[in-house]
């Protein structure tokens, strides 16, 4: 009996020790914003600082799910500064994270966490770096002009730049460009003040775009007052 207890008050040690021995996780800071439930699904949506890797997006991930160990169907929506949390479509988010149930599992679901959970994760995104070179494209549109902020689109993986002549404070000019500094769109959008919010027509049809605090949301014509994207400038 003294022998097996000794066995087993070593095992505890060796158990402590490897515990203390552990390198601690360095999990990006976030927050949680809006959580949603359906029957058959919790979704997160959380906060992030600035554009992360997949390692570090996967932390996050696993940090969620071991405080959420009792939610099986966890889905995780990060989102930047300046994604809002109620859209009219899945454009406003950097990228998503996805825990289920063992018997959704395919054998494409390789990725997992350092727990053994098998996770989906997209970014949809740009990473810093790409970001980067969008954010320090200079065209010659803008020589001199009253740029309005410089926008990354995620899912175009362009650039958005609204500007005004200095002389001419009223129209506004938009240019969007790609990674190789082609202009693939150029719009003069209509002026437009509905309920004291400034609305900028981007096409026939009524889709519009609003700028304020340094945030470009751009909305459909027939979706409520909901955006489907909603940018901050330099990020």
């Amino acid at each position: 009996m003294k022998l097996f207890i000794k066995i087993i008050s070593v095992g505890v040690m060796a158990a402590l020790l490897f515990a203390c021995n552990k390198t601690p996780k360095n999990v990006p800071h976030y927050t949680i914003s809006k959580v949603f439930r359906t029957d058959t699904l919790t979704t997160l949506d959380v906060h992030i600082a600035n554009r992360m890797t997949a390692a570090q997006l996967l932390l996050i991930a696993e940090k969620l799910k071991t405080d959420s160990v009792q939610i099986k169907n966890l889905a995780i929506h990060y989102l930047l500064p300046g994604n809002t949390d109620v859209s009219a479509g899945d454009n406003s988010y950097y990228a998503a994270a996805r825990y289920g149930q063992d018997k959704e599992l395919k054998p494409t679901d390789t990725l997992k966490d350092d727990a053994g959970n098998a996770v989906r994760l997209k970014i949809f995104g740009l990473s810093s770096e790409k970001a980067k070179k969008l954010l320090e494209l200079q065209p010659n549109e803008i020589a001199g002009k009253n740029v309005l902020g410089k926008f990354i689109d995620d899912y175009n993986h362009t650039i958005i730049i609204p500007f005004k002549n200095v002389p001419d404070k009223g129209e506004l000019y938009i240019i969007e460009l790609d990674s190789t500094a082609k202009i693939v769109s150029a719009t003069v959008p209509q002026k437009k003040i509905e309920d004291g919010v400034e609305k900028w027509l981007v096409t026939p049809n009524g889709d519009y775009i609003t700028i304020k605090d340094s945030v470009l949301a751009q909305y459909p014509s027939n979706a409520l007052g909901l955006p489907f994207n909603s940018i901050k400038s330099g990020i």
